[in-house]
Protein backbone atom coordinates (compact mmCIF):
# COMPACT_ATOMS: atom_id res chain seq x y z
CA UNK A 1 0.00 0.00 0.00
CA UNK A 2 2.92 2.46 0.86
CA UNK A 3 4.75 1.67 -2.58
CA UNK A 4 1.37 2.08 -4.21
CA UNK A 5 0.51 5.36 -2.55
CA UNK A 6 4.10 6.85 -3.09
CA UNK A 7 3.91 5.70 -6.96
CA UNK A 8 0.35 8.06 -7.05
CA UNK A 9 2.49 11.24 -5.38
CA UNK A 10 5.32 10.40 -8.03
CA UNK A 11 2.98 10.70 -10.89
CA UNK A 12 0.95 13.27 -9.40
CA UNK A 13 4.04 15.39 -8.83
CA UNK A 14 5.04 14.56 -12.27
CA UNK A 15 1.75 15.94 -13.83
CA UNK A 16 2.10 19.24 -11.57
CA UNK A 17 5.09 19.68 -12.85
CA UNK A 18 4.14 19.14 -16.78
CA UNK A 19 1.53 22.00 -16.07
CA UNK A 20 3.72 24.54 -14.54
CA UNK A 21 5.97 24.14 -17.31
CA UNK A 22 3.00 24.64 -20.00
CA UNK A 23 2.22 27.38 -17.60
CA UNK A 24 5.62 29.09 -18.02
CA UNK A 25 6.18 28.32 -21.72
CA UNK A 26 2.95 29.93 -22.58
CA UNK A 27 3.46 32.77 -20.22
CA UNK A 28 7.29 33.31 -21.92
CA UNK A 29 5.46 33.32 -25.34
CA UNK A 30 2.74 35.95 -24.63
CA UNK A 31 4.84 37.68 -22.27
CA UNK A 32 8.58 37.94 -23.86
CA UNK A 33 8.37 36.38 -27.49
CA UNK A 34 4.80 38.33 -28.24
CA UNK A 35 4.66 41.09 -25.88
CA UNK A 36 5.75 43.63 -27.96
CA UNK A 37 3.22 42.70 -30.16
CA UNK A 38 0.58 41.99 -27.65
CA UNK A 39 1.55 46.13 -26.51
CA UNK A 40 1.18 47.43 -30.48
CA UNK A 41 -2.55 46.00 -30.71
CA UNK A 42 -3.68 47.46 -27.30
CA UNK A 43 -2.19 50.72 -28.75
CA UNK A 44 -3.87 50.22 -32.06
CA UNK A 45 -7.18 50.58 -30.68
CA UNK A 46 -6.51 54.53 -29.33
CA UNK A 47 -4.94 55.21 -32.82
CA UNK A 48 -4.92 54.32 -36.11
CA UNK A 49 -1.35 53.80 -37.26
CA UNK A 50 -0.32 55.14 -40.47
CA UNK A 51 1.20 51.72 -41.48
CA UNK A 52 1.53 48.57 -39.76
CA UNK A 53 4.19 48.63 -36.60
CA UNK A 54 7.03 47.34 -38.41
CA UNK A 55 7.79 43.32 -36.58
CA UNK A 56 11.45 42.23 -37.71
CA UNK A 57 14.54 39.83 -36.43
CA UNK A 58 17.38 41.59 -35.43
CA UNK A 59 21.27 40.61 -36.82
CA UNK A 60 24.38 40.53 -34.71
CA UNK A 61 27.67 40.86 -35.37
CA UNK A 62 30.10 38.75 -32.83
CA UNK A 63 33.16 40.46 -31.42
CA UNK A 64 36.04 38.43 -30.51
CA UNK A 65 35.19 36.58 -27.49
CA UNK A 66 31.85 35.34 -29.10
CA UNK A 67 29.66 37.84 -27.47
CA UNK A 68 27.42 38.96 -29.79
CA UNK A 69 26.41 42.51 -30.65
CA UNK A 70 23.60 44.41 -32.16
CA UNK A 71 23.81 45.26 -36.03
CA UNK A 72 20.22 45.84 -36.71
CA UNK A 73 17.03 45.93 -34.46
CA UNK A 74 13.88 47.71 -33.93
CA UNK A 75 13.40 51.17 -32.61
CA UNK A 76 10.31 51.99 -30.77
CA UNK A 77 9.05 55.82 -30.89
CA UNK A 78 6.35 57.80 -31.74
CA UNK A 79 4.69 59.23 -35.15
CA UNK A 80 2.33 62.16 -35.37
CA UNK A 81 -0.89 62.93 -37.48
CA UNK A 82 -3.23 65.63 -37.85
CA UNK A 83 -6.79 65.18 -38.42
CA UNK A 84 -7.79 68.52 -39.90
CA UNK A 85 -11.62 67.94 -39.03
CA UNK A 86 -11.05 68.70 -35.40
CA UNK A 87 -7.81 71.51 -36.24
CA UNK A 88 -9.51 74.81 -35.19
CA UNK A 89 -6.16 76.93 -35.64
CA UNK A 90 -3.56 75.54 -38.30
CA UNK A 91 -1.28 78.39 -37.39
CA UNK A 92 -1.56 77.60 -33.52
CA UNK A 93 -0.68 74.12 -34.21
CA UNK A 94 2.38 74.52 -36.62
CA UNK A 95 3.58 77.05 -33.95
CA UNK A 96 3.19 74.62 -30.92
CA UNK A 97 5.20 71.76 -32.89
CA UNK A 98 7.76 73.31 -35.39
CA UNK A 99 10.83 73.05 -33.13
CA UNK A 100 9.76 68.93 -33.20
CA UNK A 101 9.07 68.12 -36.93
CA UNK A 102 11.27 69.44 -40.16
CA UNK A 103 7.83 69.52 -42.34
CA UNK A 104 7.87 73.07 -43.76
CA UNK A 105 5.57 75.11 -42.26
CA UNK A 106 3.22 75.80 -46.06
CA UNK A 107 3.33 72.18 -46.28
CA UNK A 108 1.46 71.31 -42.73
CA UNK A 109 -0.63 74.12 -43.00
CA UNK A 110 -1.85 72.38 -46.39
CA UNK A 111 -1.81 68.96 -44.71
CA UNK A 112 -3.80 70.42 -41.79
CA UNK A 113 -6.21 72.09 -43.33
CA UNK A 114 -7.16 69.48 -46.19
CA UNK A 115 -10.78 69.15 -46.39
CA UNK A 116 -12.56 65.58 -46.45
CA UNK A 117 -9.59 64.20 -44.78
CA UNK A 118 -9.19 62.81 -41.22
CA UNK A 119 -5.49 61.61 -41.34
CA UNK A 120 -2.58 63.03 -42.87
CA UNK A 121 1.53 62.12 -41.59
CA UNK A 122 3.28 64.38 -40.40
CA UNK A 123 6.59 63.07 -38.91
CA UNK A 124 7.69 59.49 -37.94
CA UNK A 125 10.09 58.01 -35.98
CA UNK A 126 10.11 60.71 -33.36
CA UNK A 127 12.04 59.92 -29.99
CA UNK A 128 9.83 58.97 -26.91
CA UNK A 129 10.35 62.44 -24.91
CA UNK A 130 9.89 63.93 -28.09
CA UNK A 131 6.34 61.97 -28.22
CA UNK A 132 5.53 62.29 -24.55
CA UNK A 133 5.93 66.00 -24.75
CA UNK A 134 3.86 66.36 -27.47
CA UNK A 135 0.88 63.93 -25.59
CA UNK A 136 1.22 66.05 -23.18
CA UNK A 137 0.15 69.44 -24.66
CA UNK A 138 -3.37 67.56 -25.81
CA UNK A 139 -3.59 70.18 -28.89
CA UNK A 140 -6.60 69.79 -30.61
CA UNK A 141 -6.46 67.29 -33.90
CA UNK A 142 -3.33 66.35 -32.97
CA UNK A 143 -2.74 62.53 -33.44
CA UNK A 144 0.14 60.68 -31.56
CA UNK A 145 0.37 56.85 -32.52
CA UNK A 146 3.10 54.56 -31.68
CA UNK A 147 6.03 53.62 -34.23
CA UNK A 148 8.32 50.94 -34.63
CA UNK A 149 11.21 51.35 -37.09
CA UNK A 150 14.44 49.71 -38.38
CA UNK A 151 17.40 50.60 -37.15
CA UNK A 152 21.68 50.47 -37.16
CA UNK A 153 23.26 51.24 -34.32
CA UNK A 154 26.53 51.18 -36.39
CA UNK A 155 25.29 53.89 -38.86
CA UNK A 156 27.74 52.91 -42.07
CA UNK A 157 29.61 50.03 -40.34
CA UNK A 158 29.17 47.19 -43.08
CA UNK A 159 26.02 49.06 -44.69
CA UNK A 160 26.69 47.28 -47.91
CA UNK A 161 27.09 43.35 -46.06
CA UNK A 162 23.75 44.12 -44.10
CA UNK A 163 21.71 45.62 -46.59
CA UNK A 164 18.49 47.62 -45.03
CA UNK A 165 14.83 47.59 -44.94
CA UNK A 166 12.36 49.75 -47.18
CA UNK A 167 9.24 49.58 -48.67
CA UNK A 168 8.65 47.13 -52.13
CA UNK A 169 4.74 48.22 -52.72
CA UNK A 170 2.87 48.68 -49.49
CA UNK A 171 4.79 46.39 -47.52
CA UNK A 172 8.11 46.41 -46.12
CA UNK A 173 10.95 43.98 -46.91
CA UNK A 174 14.63 43.45 -46.61
CA UNK A 175 16.50 45.26 -49.20
CA UNK A 176 20.02 44.04 -50.46
CA UNK A 177 22.79 42.34 -48.56
CA UNK A 178 21.66 40.39 -45.55
CA UNK A 179 18.18 42.02 -44.82
CA UNK A 180 17.15 40.68 -48.25
CA UNK A 181 18.95 37.62 -48.14
CA UNK A 182 17.46 35.70 -44.92
CA UNK A 183 14.31 38.02 -45.58
CA UNK A 184 12.31 34.99 -45.08
CA UNK A 185 13.92 34.55 -41.71
CA UNK A 186 13.83 37.99 -40.25
CA UNK A 187 9.97 39.00 -41.39
CA UNK A 188 7.72 38.25 -38.83
CA UNK A 189 3.97 37.00 -38.64
CA UNK A 190 2.31 38.76 -35.46
CA UNK A 191 -0.83 38.29 -36.96
CA UNK A 192 -1.82 35.60 -35.09
CA UNK A 193 -0.78 35.82 -31.82
CA UNK A 194 -3.27 33.44 -30.48
CA UNK A 195 -1.74 30.34 -31.98
CA UNK A 196 -1.72 27.17 -29.88
CA UNK A 197 1.30 26.68 -27.65
CA UNK A 198 2.47 22.81 -28.45
CA UNK A 199 1.69 23.71 -32.05
CA UNK A 200 4.06 26.67 -32.31
CA UNK A 201 6.75 24.94 -30.01
CA UNK A 202 6.74 21.66 -31.73
CA UNK A 203 5.88 22.87 -35.18
CA UNK A 204 8.86 25.14 -34.88
CA UNK A 205 10.55 21.96 -33.81
CA UNK A 206 9.65 20.12 -36.97
CA UNK A 207 10.18 23.04 -39.53
CA UNK A 208 14.16 23.32 -38.10
CA UNK A 209 14.62 19.50 -38.64
CA UNK A 210 13.09 19.01 -41.88
CA UNK A 211 15.05 22.68 -42.89
CA UNK A 212 12.14 24.95 -43.44
CA UNK A 213 12.68 28.91 -43.30
CA UNK A 214 12.30 30.31 -39.67
CA UNK A 215 11.81 33.44 -38.18
CA UNK A 216 14.72 34.03 -36.24
CA UNK A 217 17.81 36.45 -35.95
CA UNK A 218 20.82 36.35 -37.28
CA UNK A 219 24.30 35.83 -35.73
CA UNK A 220 26.72 37.05 -38.29
CA UNK A 221 30.41 36.36 -38.71
CA UNK A 222 31.48 39.59 -38.55
CA UNK A 223 33.77 40.87 -36.06
CA UNK A 224 32.89 45.08 -35.40
CA UNK A 225 35.97 46.03 -34.21
CA UNK A 226 37.86 44.76 -37.19
CA UNK A 227 34.91 45.60 -39.74
CA UNK A 228 35.74 49.22 -38.65
CA UNK A 229 39.33 48.94 -38.53
CA UNK A 230 39.20 47.83 -42.09
CA UNK A 231 36.50 50.53 -43.07
CA UNK A 232 38.97 52.78 -41.86
CA UNK A 233 42.07 51.66 -43.88
CA UNK A 234 39.52 52.13 -46.96
CA UNK A 235 38.89 55.82 -46.03
CA UNK A 236 42.50 57.03 -45.58
CA UNK A 237 43.15 54.97 -48.73
CA UNK A 238 40.53 57.13 -50.67
CA UNK A 239 42.15 59.96 -49.35
CA UNK A 240 45.73 59.52 -50.25
CA UNK A 241 45.01 57.72 -53.88
CA UNK A 242 41.71 58.71 -54.96
CA UNK A 243 40.51 55.57 -56.80
CA UNK A 244 36.72 55.25 -58.05
CA UNK A 245 35.90 52.33 -55.71
CA UNK A 246 37.86 50.21 -52.95
CA UNK A 247 36.91 47.17 -50.94
CA UNK A 248 38.42 44.93 -48.66
CA UNK A 249 37.74 40.77 -47.58
CA UNK A 250 39.40 39.25 -44.31
CA UNK A 251 38.05 35.83 -44.04
CA UNK A 252 39.60 32.56 -41.69
CA UNK A 253 40.48 30.75 -45.02
CA UNK A 254 39.84 27.39 -42.94
CA UNK A 255 36.46 27.75 -42.35
CA UNK A 256 35.10 30.47 -44.68
CA UNK A 257 33.80 32.62 -42.07
CA UNK A 258 34.35 36.41 -42.74
CA UNK A 259 35.45 38.46 -40.50
CA UNK A 260 35.09 41.85 -42.48
CA UNK A 261 34.13 42.70 -45.81
CA UNK A 262 33.46 46.33 -47.02
CA UNK A 263 33.53 48.78 -49.83
CA UNK A 264 34.25 52.36 -50.23
CA UNK A 265 32.19 54.58 -51.12
CA UNK A 266 29.56 53.65 -48.20
CA UNK A 267 26.61 55.16 -46.77
CA UNK A 268 24.61 55.47 -43.44
CA UNK A 269 21.66 52.37 -43.28
CA UNK A 270 19.73 55.05 -41.39
CA UNK A 271 19.93 57.89 -43.65
CA UNK A 272 20.13 55.26 -47.28
CA UNK A 273 17.47 56.90 -48.37
CA UNK A 274 19.56 60.59 -48.77
CA UNK A 275 21.80 58.94 -51.67
CA UNK A 276 21.33 60.24 -54.81
CA UNK A 277 22.61 57.32 -57.12
CA UNK A 278 21.12 53.67 -55.84
CA UNK A 279 24.57 51.54 -57.46
CA UNK A 280 25.97 52.79 -53.93
CA UNK A 281 23.11 50.23 -52.32
CA UNK A 282 24.86 47.10 -54.00
CA UNK A 283 27.84 45.12 -53.09
CA UNK A 284 30.61 44.80 -56.04
CA UNK A 285 32.38 41.97 -53.74
CA UNK A 286 30.02 39.63 -54.90
CA UNK A 287 27.96 41.72 -57.87
CA UNK A 288 31.13 42.78 -59.64
CA UNK A 289 33.79 41.34 -61.99
CA UNK A 290 37.09 42.49 -62.10
CA UNK A 291 40.73 41.42 -63.79
CA UNK A 292 42.52 40.41 -60.77
CA UNK A 293 46.26 40.86 -62.53
CA UNK A 294 49.51 39.40 -60.84
CA UNK A 295 47.77 37.84 -57.25
CA UNK A 296 46.25 35.09 -59.44
CA UNK A 297 50.06 34.10 -60.50
CA UNK A 298 50.38 31.47 -57.35
CA UNK A 299 47.02 29.77 -58.39
CA UNK A 300 49.02 29.25 -61.86
CA UNK A 301 52.37 28.14 -59.94
CA UNK A 302 49.86 25.83 -57.26
CA UNK A 303 48.54 24.60 -60.41
CA UNK A 304 51.67 23.58 -62.47
CA UNK A 305 53.48 22.21 -59.08
CA UNK A 306 50.28 20.14 -58.10
CA UNK A 307 49.77 18.58 -61.73
CA UNK A 308 53.63 17.72 -61.88
CA UNK A 309 54.37 20.21 -64.91
CA UNK A 310 56.93 22.17 -62.92
CA UNK A 311 58.32 21.96 -59.82
CA UNK A 312 59.69 24.78 -57.20
CA UNK A 313 63.71 24.17 -58.58
CA UNK A 314 62.30 24.25 -62.56
CA UNK A 315 64.03 26.70 -64.47
CA UNK A 316 63.29 28.63 -67.43
CA UNK A 317 64.38 31.16 -70.19
CA UNK A 318 63.09 34.45 -68.73
CA UNK A 319 63.10 36.38 -72.60
CA UNK A 320 60.94 39.85 -71.29
CA UNK A 321 58.65 39.27 -73.83
CA UNK A 322 57.13 36.59 -76.06
CA UNK A 323 54.78 36.27 -79.34
CA UNK A 324 51.77 33.99 -78.96
CA UNK A 325 49.35 33.46 -82.07
CA UNK A 326 50.86 36.39 -83.38
CA UNK A 327 50.26 39.05 -79.91
CA UNK A 328 53.04 39.67 -77.91
CA UNK A 329 52.95 40.36 -73.84
CA UNK A 330 55.95 41.27 -72.03
CA UNK A 331 57.03 41.48 -68.45
CA UNK A 332 55.85 44.74 -66.61
CA UNK A 333 59.47 46.11 -67.21
CA UNK A 334 60.06 44.54 -70.69
CA UNK A 335 63.30 43.19 -69.35
CA UNK A 336 64.46 39.62 -69.83
CA UNK A 337 65.78 38.10 -66.97
CA UNK A 338 67.84 35.14 -68.77
CA UNK A 339 67.59 31.69 -66.81
CA UNK A 340 66.24 31.89 -63.51
CA UNK A 341 64.29 29.79 -61.06
CA UNK A 342 59.93 29.33 -59.99
CA UNK A 343 60.57 31.93 -57.12
CA UNK A 344 61.65 34.38 -59.54
CA UNK A 345 57.93 34.31 -61.08
CA UNK A 346 56.33 35.36 -57.93
CA UNK A 347 59.16 37.62 -56.66
CA UNK A 348 59.55 39.84 -59.48
CA UNK A 349 55.94 39.10 -61.08
CA UNK A 350 57.18 37.74 -64.44
CA UNK A 351 54.24 37.48 -66.71
CA UNK A 352 56.53 35.60 -69.38
CA UNK A 353 57.33 33.17 -66.41
CA UNK A 354 53.80 32.58 -65.59
CA UNK A 355 53.14 32.24 -69.16
CA UNK A 356 56.05 29.62 -69.15
CA UNK A 357 53.89 27.59 -66.31
CA UNK A 358 50.71 27.54 -68.08
CA UNK A 359 52.13 26.36 -71.19
CA UNK A 360 53.80 23.26 -69.26
CA UNK A 361 50.63 22.19 -68.08
CA UNK A 362 48.87 22.47 -71.29
CA UNK A 363 45.65 24.01 -71.74
CA UNK A 364 43.70 20.90 -70.33
CA UNK A 365 45.04 20.71 -67.69
CA UNK A 366 45.06 24.32 -66.80
CA UNK A 367 41.47 24.83 -67.69
CA UNK A 368 40.95 22.21 -65.05
CA UNK A 369 42.47 23.49 -62.20
CA UNK A 370 40.82 26.70 -63.00
CA UNK A 371 37.19 25.83 -63.57
CA UNK A 372 37.23 22.55 -61.44
CA UNK A 373 39.77 22.72 -58.87
CA UNK A 374 39.64 26.92 -58.23
CA UNK A 375 35.47 26.60 -58.96
CA UNK A 376 36.53 30.25 -60.95
CA UNK A 377 33.36 31.04 -63.29
CA UNK A 378 31.00 29.97 -60.77
CA UNK A 379 28.88 31.30 -57.73
CA UNK A 380 30.73 31.02 -54.33
CA UNK A 381 27.20 30.39 -52.57
CA UNK A 382 27.86 32.84 -50.01
CA UNK A 383 25.00 34.10 -48.25
CA UNK A 384 24.79 37.35 -50.20
CA UNK A 385 21.99 38.24 -52.89
CA UNK A 386 22.90 39.13 -56.58
CA UNK A 387 26.03 36.98 -56.82
CA UNK A 388 27.72 36.89 -60.24
CA UNK A 389 30.29 34.58 -61.67
CA UNK A 390 33.36 34.70 -62.76
CA UNK A 391 34.02 35.49 -66.93
CA UNK A 392 36.70 32.40 -68.26
CA UNK A 393 36.07 32.37 -71.55
CA UNK A 394 40.03 32.80 -72.92
CA UNK A 395 40.29 29.58 -71.41
CA UNK A 396 37.69 27.96 -72.67
CA UNK A 397 38.61 28.58 -76.30
CA UNK A 398 41.86 26.71 -78.29
CA UNK A 399 44.40 29.99 -78.77
CA UNK A 400 46.97 29.27 -76.26
CA UNK A 401 47.36 33.28 -75.91
CA UNK A 402 43.71 32.34 -73.67
CA UNK A 403 45.71 30.76 -71.42
CA UNK A 404 49.24 32.68 -71.35
CA UNK A 405 47.39 35.73 -70.23
CA UNK A 406 45.00 34.14 -67.98
CA UNK A 407 48.01 33.16 -65.81
CA UNK A 408 49.13 36.59 -64.87
CA UNK A 409 45.36 37.58 -64.32
CA UNK A 410 44.62 39.21 -67.44
CA UNK A 411 41.75 38.35 -70.08
CA UNK A 412 39.79 36.52 -67.14
CA UNK A 413 37.47 38.40 -64.53
CA UNK A 414 36.05 37.11 -61.40
CA UNK A 415 34.40 38.53 -58.44
CA UNK A 416 36.34 39.57 -55.59
CA UNK A 417 34.63 37.19 -53.34
CA UNK A 418 35.35 34.09 -55.99
CA UNK A 419 38.98 35.49 -56.15
CA UNK A 420 39.28 34.99 -52.13
CA UNK A 421 37.92 31.57 -52.07
CA UNK A 422 40.24 30.34 -54.85
CA UNK A 423 43.36 32.32 -53.35
CA UNK A 424 42.01 30.56 -49.73
CA UNK A 425 43.24 27.20 -51.38
CA UNK A 426 46.56 28.51 -50.92
CA UNK A 427 46.40 29.17 -47.39
CA UNK A 428 44.31 26.23 -45.69
CA UNK A 429 46.14 23.02 -46.77
CA UNK A 430 44.11 22.78 -50.56
CA UNK A 431 40.37 22.90 -49.32
CA UNK A 432 37.99 24.87 -51.05
CA UNK A 433 35.91 26.60 -49.15
CA UNK A 434 32.33 28.30 -49.10
CA UNK A 435 32.37 31.91 -47.79
CA UNK A 436 29.63 33.27 -45.71
CA UNK A 437 28.50 35.95 -43.80
CA UNK A 438 25.81 34.37 -41.00
CA UNK A 439 26.72 31.47 -38.78
CA UNK A 440 23.92 30.65 -36.89
CA UNK A 441 20.08 31.46 -36.67
CA UNK A 442 18.17 31.52 -33.21
CA UNK A 443 14.87 30.91 -34.09
CA UNK A 444 11.81 32.51 -32.26
CA UNK A 445 10.81 28.84 -31.22
CA UNK A 446 13.94 28.65 -28.84
CA UNK A 447 15.96 26.28 -30.81
CA UNK A 448 19.36 27.95 -32.26
CA UNK A 449 20.50 26.64 -34.99
CA UNK A 450 24.08 26.62 -36.58
CA UNK A 451 24.30 26.84 -40.47
CA UNK A 452 26.39 24.17 -42.16
CA UNK A 453 28.29 25.42 -45.27
CA UNK A 454 28.73 21.93 -46.72
CA UNK A 455 32.15 19.89 -46.33
CA UNK A 456 35.88 21.28 -47.16
CA UNK A 457 36.84 19.93 -50.85
CA UNK A 458 40.41 18.30 -51.20
CA UNK A 459 41.38 20.49 -54.35
CA UNK A 460 45.24 20.64 -54.03
CA UNK A 461 47.71 18.66 -52.17
CA UNK A 462 48.75 19.76 -48.84
CA UNK A 463 52.36 19.67 -49.81
CA UNK A 464 51.53 21.98 -52.76
CA UNK A 465 49.96 24.54 -50.80
CA UNK A 466 52.77 24.24 -48.09
CA UNK A 467 55.25 25.10 -50.97
CA UNK A 468 53.47 27.77 -52.98
CA UNK A 469 53.00 29.55 -48.81
CA UNK A 470 56.53 29.06 -48.59
CA UNK A 471 57.36 30.76 -51.77
CA UNK A 472 54.99 33.87 -51.30
CA UNK A 473 56.19 33.94 -47.74
CA UNK A 474 59.62 34.62 -49.50
CA UNK A 475 58.39 37.33 -51.48
CA UNK A 476 56.89 39.43 -48.21
CA UNK A 477 60.88 38.56 -46.81
CA UNK A 478 62.94 39.55 -49.89
CA UNK A 479 60.75 41.14 -52.24
CA UNK A 480 58.13 42.94 -51.30
CA UNK A 481 59.52 46.38 -50.58
CA UNK A 482 62.93 44.84 -50.23
CA UNK A 483 62.04 43.15 -47.66
CA UNK A 484 60.42 46.22 -45.51
CA UNK A 485 57.16 44.82 -44.98
CA UNK A 486 59.09 41.63 -43.34
CA UNK A 487 57.77 40.06 -39.68
CA UNK A 488 60.43 39.22 -38.00
CA UNK A 489 58.31 37.29 -35.52
CA UNK A 490 55.68 35.53 -38.17
CA UNK A 491 55.21 34.34 -41.23
CA UNK A 492 53.69 36.25 -43.76
CA UNK A 493 52.51 34.84 -47.55
CA UNK A 494 51.55 37.74 -49.37
CA UNK A 495 51.53 38.62 -53.49
CA UNK A 496 50.02 42.20 -55.04
CA UNK A 497 48.59 42.60 -58.49
CA UNK A 498 48.56 45.53 -61.38
CA UNK A 499 45.91 44.97 -64.11
CA UNK A 500 45.29 46.79 -67.01
CA UNK A 501 41.58 48.14 -67.02
CA UNK A 502 39.76 46.85 -70.02
CA UNK A 503 37.98 49.71 -72.46
CA UNK A 504 34.16 48.73 -72.59
CA UNK A 505 33.46 51.13 -76.18
CA UNK A 506 36.80 51.41 -77.77
CA UNK A 507 38.11 47.68 -77.02
CA UNK A 508 41.33 46.69 -75.41
CA UNK A 509 42.55 48.27 -72.29
CA UNK A 510 42.62 51.74 -71.01
CA UNK A 511 46.35 52.81 -71.35
CA UNK A 512 46.38 54.69 -68.28
CA UNK A 513 43.84 53.10 -65.80
CA UNK A 514 44.71 49.93 -63.55
CA UNK A 515 43.22 47.99 -61.23
CA UNK A 516 45.47 47.34 -57.55
CA UNK A 517 45.09 44.42 -55.50
CA UNK A 518 46.99 42.75 -52.84
CA UNK A 519 46.19 39.52 -50.96
CA UNK A 520 48.24 37.79 -48.03
CA UNK A 521 47.90 35.32 -44.92
CA UNK A 522 49.54 34.39 -41.83
CA UNK A 523 50.92 32.37 -40.38
CA UNK A 524 52.14 31.57 -43.60
CA UNK A 525 51.39 27.56 -42.85
CA UNK A 526 48.28 27.53 -40.41
CA UNK A 527 46.24 30.55 -41.36
CA UNK A 528 43.97 32.13 -39.50
CA UNK A 529 43.47 35.32 -41.78
CA UNK A 530 43.66 36.29 -45.45
CA UNK A 531 43.31 40.07 -46.22
CA UNK A 532 42.59 40.66 -50.02
CA UNK A 533 42.53 44.69 -50.53
CA UNK A 534 41.54 46.20 -54.43
CA UNK A 535 41.19 49.63 -55.65
CA UNK A 536 39.43 50.52 -59.16
CA UNK A 537 42.42 53.37 -61.03
CA UNK A 538 44.14 54.80 -57.76
CA UNK A 539 45.74 58.11 -58.65
CA UNK A 540 49.22 58.88 -58.45
CA UNK A 541 51.07 55.83 -58.30
CA UNK A 542 51.35 52.50 -61.02
CA UNK A 543 51.95 49.69 -59.40
CA UNK A 544 49.88 48.28 -56.19
CA UNK A 545 53.17 47.38 -53.61
CA UNK A 546 52.94 51.31 -53.60
CA UNK A 547 49.11 51.56 -53.12
CA UNK A 548 48.10 48.66 -51.35
CA UNK A 549 50.92 47.55 -49.70
CA UNK A 550 50.86 49.87 -45.99
CA UNK A 551 47.08 49.83 -45.72
CA UNK A 552 47.44 45.30 -45.90
CA UNK A 553 50.95 46.16 -43.48
CA UNK A 554 48.55 48.03 -41.10
CA UNK A 555 45.56 45.08 -41.25
CA UNK A 556 47.67 42.38 -40.59
CA UNK A 557 49.51 44.30 -37.56
CA UNK A 558 46.11 45.26 -36.36
CA UNK A 559 44.77 41.63 -36.36
CA UNK A 560 47.71 40.43 -34.73
CA UNK A 561 47.77 42.55 -32.07
CA UNK A 562 44.20 42.64 -31.54
CA UNK A 563 43.47 38.77 -31.46
CA UNK A 564 46.94 38.08 -29.77
CA UNK A 565 48.19 35.70 -32.54
CA UNK A 566 51.14 33.89 -31.22
CA UNK A 567 54.60 34.16 -33.29
CA UNK A 568 55.14 31.06 -35.00
CA UNK A 569 58.98 32.26 -36.10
Amino acid sequence: MAKRFLSRIRVLTLLCSAVMLVIIGRLYMLQVMNGHAYEAKASAQFTEPADPLLDRGSIFFTDKNGTTITAATLKSGYAIAVNPSKVTDAEALYSAIASYISMPHDTFIQKATKKGSQYQVIAQHLDDDVGTTLEAKALPGLIIEDDRWRFYPGGSLAAQELGFVAYSGDLQQGRYGLEKYYDTNLTRDSGNLYTNFFVELFGGVKSVVSGEPQQGDLVTTIEPSVQAELERQLVDYDATWHPKLSGGIIMNPQTGEIVAMAVSPTFDLNAFGAQSDPLIYANPMVQNVYEMGSIIKPLTMAAGIDSGAVTETTTYNDTGCVTIDKKTFCNFDGKARGMIPMQQILSQSLNVGAAFVATKMGSTTMRDYFLNHYNLGTETGIDMPGEVHGIMDNIGRPQQIGYDTASYGQGIAMTPIETVRALAVLANGGYLVTPHLVKSINYTSGISKDLGWGQKEQVLKPDTSTTVSRMLTEVVDTALAKGVDKLDHYSVAAKTGTAQIADPVHGGYYKDQFLHSFFGYFPSYDARYLVFLFAVDPKGAPYASQTLAPPWHSLTQFLINYYNVPPDR
